[in-house]
């Protein structure tokens, strides 16, 4: 039975362009963030009690991150590879900043009920962790 099951679990083709299912909406979720933060306001800031200078680098943050998610994934070699980096540690950045300025309580809480924001947490840590899988590639 389970020498089957681990035949069939083998003989499953690898989706070599799945990472874009991840990639697309990351980056119109960081973009649209980053988009409805223009035109920069010193009130929208103070809304959110942040100095007006990091509210315009998460702005601008936002908009660099999900670009490079994807045209990350769009270069082929170490050039996408350390852009889809790069702009996964400034998603996961921000994210943190954006968890612990808006919402900030116990852990538990925080993933129990601030699922989005852990969502978009985690996969800008994959990118950044991850990169674009080059240890596959090279030979």
């Amino acid at each position: 039975m389970t020498s089957s099951i681990r035949k069939l679990v083998i003989s499953l083709p690898e989706f070599c362009r799945s990472h874009w299912l991840l990639r697309i909406p990351l980056a119109i979720i960081i973009l649209q963030q980053g988009v409805n933060k223009f035109p920069l306001s010193i009130d929208d800031a103070v809304s959110y009690e942040l100095p007006f200078l990091l509210w315009a680098a998460a702005a601008f943050g936002e908009l660099f991150g999900g670009l490079a998610i994807i045209l990350g994934g769009l270069q082929r070699g170490w050039v996408g590879d350390l852009i889809s980096r790069v702009g996964g540690v400034v998603i996961a950045a921000i994210l943190v900043g954006v968890i612990v300025t808006t919402n900030w309580s116990p852990i538990w809480d925080i993933l129990l009920y601030d699922h989005l924001h852990v969502l978009l947490l985690v996969a800008g840590l994959y990118f950044a962790l991850r990169g674009n899988n080059l240890s596959k590639n090279v030979a």
